[in-house]
């Protein structure tokens, strides 16, 4: 018999945790045309929102099922499991929040739900340590890299041999298009990554709470955690995406339209392959905050850039939110099991 009030509580602590990561994700999918006045913020959460629940819907299932079952085993999702876990990762986005830092969802949910497995002597250690960890590391240096030579040689170009004319490209109206619609292409990205943080959990435990069958209940399941967490993101990056989006837009440096249609699209390609080859949640906020200071490091110094108060700030929280989130799930998970929740 399925418990009605912790299921409804389930569903409110995974929606609150999809309204955090729609304010936290705001910023890597439109800080870039935002910080060069391509874009009205008032815009923003109706073009994000749409185009996270498509990436959710198409590109999303590798990455429902790795949060789902290949950490935590998917049958040891209870209700009280799965809101402990989400709710641990909520509260350390919304930490991240308050702090106007964009923090990544994913790495709060996967330590979340690292510490609920941990506690339960339950956990799949192999997708975590040969892959998914990694790709963590790898993928804000790849974006760092890549943006810092394509911008190196252009800035060659420019300045040895007056190839390319900055000022002359920056002048054409449809460069604001061009960037706008990377942005949307990284909000599908996001769609098809970080939505599963949150609905990952809710689809296994409704297959485990609704003894749903297992040839077309996996289906059935992930439409419907994806249908009632993906809308959030759009609602939570109206609400309190603006500061969020300010802090990479201009915190760290302002860029062009230029920089920004390139940054936007190496760092939602990276993220989408990650997503539909291997199911690997990762982190689409450091890619985009690494490619940006590739872009300030050529612009303005090494030095001056990484002694930011911003940067050192993101750094920061970066390493303590995650620690938080899996100090908060092995706590609530002890203290439901003392309880006798579980």
């Amino acid at each position: 018999m399925v418990n009605y009030v912790a299921f409804f509580v389930s569903i409110v602590i995974a929606v609150f945790l999809a309204f955090n990561m729609g304010a936290s994700g705001t910023a890597p999918s439109f800080s870039a045309p935002y910080g060069a006045n391509l874009i009205r913020r008032e815009l923003i959460p109706g073009l994000f929102g749409t185009f996270v629940f498509l990436g959710a819907v198409v590109a999303g299932g590798k990455v429902l099922k790795t949060i789902g079952g290949e950490i935590l085993p998917s049958e040891s999702m209870s209700l009280v499991l799965v809101s402990i876990l989400l709710l641990a990762s909520a509260l350390s986005i919304f930490f991240a929040n308050l702090l106007k830092v964009p923090q990544s969802t994913s790495q709060s949910t996967i330590f979340a739900l690292s510490g609920c497995a941990f506690y339960l002597n339950n956990l799949k250690t192999q997708k975590l340590f040969l892959e998914i960890i990694p790709i963590w590391f790898v993928t804000p240096l790849i974006s760092f890299l890549l943006t810092y030579l394509a911008g190196a040689f252009l800035l060659r170009m420019q300045r040895e041999k007056g190839i390319v004319d900055f000022q002359a490209i920056r002048r054409k109206a449809i460069w604001k298009y061009i960037t706008i619609a990377c942005s949307c292409y990284v909000a599908f990205s996001i769609g098809s990554n970080n939505v599963a943080n949150s609905a990952g959990p809710i689809a296994s435990m409704l297959l485990n709470e609704l003894h749903l069958d297992l040839v077309g209940g996996e289906m059935i399941a992930a439409l419907l955690s994806i249908f009632l967490v993906a809308p959030w993101f759009g609602i939570g990056s109206s609400f309190l995406g603006k500061n969020i989006l300010e802090t990479t837009s201009i915190g760290i440096i302002k860029i062009g339209p230029l920089a920004a249609t390139f940054i936007a699209f190496i760092t939602a390609t990276l993220l989408l392959l990650a997503s539909t080859m291997r199911g690997i949640p990762t982190s689409l906020v450091q890619m985009n905050v690494f490619a940006i200071i590739a872009v300030g490091m050529l612009k303005e110094g090494r030095k001056d850039i990484l002694t930011r108060a911003t940067v050192k700030k993101l750094f920061i929280t970066w390493l303590v939110a995650p620690i938080i989130a899996f100090i908060l799930a092995y706590v609530l998970l002890h203290t439901a099991v003392i309880a006798g929740l579980m």
